[in-house]
């Protein structure tokens, strides 16, 4: 299965609007860069990318660190909710 070239750090700046939303180790729930909002446009963009997130599927304490979202990234593509899966 091919990874989809997707900066997970660089789009959690754009997303979140602050470059420190890329940082390792930043909890990016708790310090108010990743609202419900930046959710909402995190997983636009990743499905915009091939990437499915569903919010039912997911461990959603992964959420709080740039770490945590390339590890969901990871499992939804060995689910097969990648690019590979549209075809």
């Amino acid at each position: 299965m091919n990874k989809p070239d997707v900066d997970v750090r660089q789009l959690l700046r754009e997303v979140c609007g602050d470059d420190s939303a890329g940082d390792g180790g930043v909890d990016l729930i708790e310090s108010g860069l990743l609202d419900s909002l930046a959710v909402i446009e995190l997983f636009t963009r990743l499905e915009e990318r091939g990437i499915e997130l569903h919010p039912t599927r997911i461990d959603r304490t992964k959420l709080h660190t740039a770490e945590g979202i390339e590890d969901l990234i990871e499992e939804a593509l060995a689910r097969g909710d990648g690019p590979e899966s549209a075809a």
